[in-house]
This record gives C-alpha cells, structure tokens and sequence, in this order.
C-alpha cells in the first residue's frame, strides 16, 4: 500500500469501497482489517482516499465483499486512474462532483450562459433539461432530483462559504416561462450575499470556460470544468494556480455584492414589468 496525496477520484472511489463494505459485510473497519490481516490504519486509508492499495490488495478486500473477478476487474479498471492529478469522467457520473461539494470548504464558481447548479430553483432546472433536449418525463425529474440532492450542502451545519460569479449573459437568457425566470432571479436575489454580477460588456469573459474552485479543509485544493463531452478535474498545482489568477481577474470585473444585488432586483422589477405590459396588450 503506498501512501499518496489523496485525489477528488480516489475518494470517490475509496467511500465506494467502504460502501461496498457496510452492505455486503457485517464488519466495521476494524473487523475488516482484522480479517484481512491488515492494520485497521490500512482499511480507513484506503476507504477515505489517502493511500492506494496494490492489486493484490483489492482482489482481498472486493473477495470479502463477496465480490467476483469481473467485478474486479472492473474496479480495478477504474481504480487505475484513481490518483491522476488530472482526470475526465462522463457527463452522467454525478457522484464525484457531488463528493466534492460536500466536502468543500469553500467553493469559487464561474458560470456564464447558464444559472450555478447550486443556485438553481427546481423550475429552473427542469426547463434547461427539456431546453437541452432530454424528452424523456422520467430522465427529467431523475435529473431535477439528482440536482437537488445537491442543494442538501445548504442544510449543512457548517455549509462551504461560497462566492458565485454569474455573467450578465445567464440572468439574460431565458429558460422557460416568465414565472420560471422570475422564481430564479428571486432565488439569487436572495443569496445576493455571495453572488457577483459580471457585467455584459464584459466581452471578453464571456469567452472563457465555466470554471470551479473548490478547497477543503486537510485535501488539496482542486478546479473543475465540464462539456457536453467530460467533466474535467484538475488537481495539478499548476492548473489551481491558474485558477486563482482566474478569480482574482474577475473579482476585479464583477459588481461589488451591492451593484449585483441591485441589479437583480433591476432583472425581477424589469420582468413584471413586461408580464405587465404583456397582459395589457392581451386585454
């Protein structure tokens, strides 16, 4: 077993372990060492993501587990990328990104046609599914579930503190009805705290990809972006210092927490507006 700066893919990959474990063993940590052979420091290094076991090492444990070859090998597969500093998954693996949040400390976020995950009203986030193509009735509410389940950081005790930098592109696109628009905007307004406008003219920022920073408090920092095609997770010291710079560039760019704050407020009184006017013309 070597031990290794522990990565967002490691930990994943190592709670799926202790899962694996809880339901399909009567052991608890300990009594899975014990019955392995192994110091009990080995087991919980290993299900938190601080160490990588050998091959020989998961063949014992996923055994245990009542787990066979193929299974094995599948994990092993994925295991194999468990400590890369950089690593792509599918766009549908959902559960890394959401161990990362969970985890977070403190989260830094950019988007810039679109809404923050985080921030969305379950409205919202069911109009951008069918927006986005998804025709399916059962895959959209499994993906407005999925994403609330997200939102459940809010409840914590100790929530991550956040900043939320939103171009001025996102409050202007529209995604679904007024009523949807208007349930969103107020949903900022309220978190105005730590949601920072960047302002249209703002061009050349609109050029950039959505980026995240998240930070924790004993595991390295790490950035994150997504397409269509990946999600991306950069862990390289490199790659976060670059992230850094980003924000700090567009702190310097964006409305201060009170200039954003009136400008939601603008963004709401300007959509009743038109409802209003809109229902005028109708009548």
């Amino acid at each position: 077993m070597t031990a290794i700066i522990s990565t967002a893919y490691s930990r994943d990959l190592g709670d799926e372990l202790r899962r694996l474990r809880e339901n399909n063993t009567s052991f608890g940590g300990r009594a899975m060492a014990v019955q392995l052979g192994w110091d009990p420091s080995k087991v919980s290094n290993i299900e938190t993501g601080k160490a990588r076991p050998t091959e020989v090492d998961l063949a014992q444990y996923l055994a245990t587990c009542g787990k066979g070859i193929e299974f094995l090998q599948d994990f092993a597969d994925r295991y194999r990328h468990a400590f890369d500093l950089y690593f792509a998954q599918v766009p549908e693996n959902l559960r890394t990104l959401a161990m990362v949040e969970a985890m977070a400390t403190k989260i830094f976020s950019y988007e810039i046609l679109s809404i923050p995950g985080l921030l969305q009203t379950e409205a919202f986030v069911r109009a951008l599914f069918r927006h986005a193509g998804c025709e399916s009735l059962e895959a959209i509410e499994k993906g407005v579930e999925v994403r609330m389940e997200r939102q459940n950081i809010w409840r914590r005790p100790y929530r991550p503190e956040c900043v939320f930098y939103v171009h001025e592109l996102a409050l202007r696109l529209r995604v679904g009805d007024a009523k949807t628009m208007e349930d969103q905007y107020l949903r900022l307004l309220f978190n105005a705290d730590f949601v920072r406008i960047v302002p249209a003219d703002e061009v050349g920022l609109a050029l950039k990809t959505p980026l995240q920073l998240f930070e924790f408090g004993k595991a390295s920092p790490l950035a994150y972006t997504e397409t269509d095609l990946a999600k991306v997770f950069a862990q390289e010291p490199s790659a976060v210092a670059s992230s850094r710079k980003f924000f700090e560039r567009l702190d310097a760019a964006a409305l201060d927490a009170e200039q954003s704050r009136s400008m939601l407020a603008e963004y709401v009184s300007g959509l009743r507006e038109d409802l209003h006017d809109h229902r005028t013309d109708l009548a």
